[in-house]
């Protein structure tokens, strides 16, 4: 719902649909928070401690990302997505826990989440830029990829095997 008429030089029709958008992406995001929090607080095993802080400090990151998500959507003139079933009928992510609660069982799922809103994101970006009309709000959504990207890596490295 339009809260205001944003004469910003991008058409309603343009600012309703990169809107759309960011109502999914800050469903991913809001889910990832929460499965960061489950993850913070249920982790078990020799490395708990470092995990717990670890979990901290990535949903302290993505806690951030959710409120700049949601103000995009105010400043292109529309009310935010805000409750928890909109936010699940939203995301694209699954809405579940690992099996086990040690550090890698989380991590396997937290890296499939960042890979998924790494993949819609990219998808995205030219689509607010070229079809849209809205270069900041692409310019704004590459740098939340390339956060989740260096969040990817880091997961990606800490799974690794020898």
């Amino acid at each position: 719902m339009e809260t205001t008429q944003a004469t910003i030089g991008i058409k309603k029709d343009n600012r309703k649909a990169v809107v759309a958008m960011l109502g999914k992406l800050l469903a991913d995001e809001y889910l990832l928070y929460t499965k960061l929090r489950n993850a913070h607080w249920n982790v078990e095993g020799i490395d708990f401690h470092t995990k717990h802080v670890f979990f901290e400090e990535e949903y302290n990151k993505i806690e951030k990302i959710v409120d700049e998500v949601a103000e995009r959507i105010r400043m292109l003139g529309f009310y935010s997505p805000g409750t928890l079933k909109e936010f699940l009928e939203l995301s694209h992510l699954k809405d579940e826990s690992p099996k086990k609660n040690d550090s890698a069982s989380f991590m396997e799922v937290l890296l499939e989440d960042h890979n998924t809103i790494i993949k819609f994101i990219r998808k995205s970006i030219s689509e607010n830029a070229e079809e849209h009309n809205d270069e900041g709000t692409a310019d704004f959504i590459t740098g939340i990829m390339q956060m989740h990207e260096q969040m990817s890596w880091m997961l990606r490295a800490s799974l690794k095997t020898f």
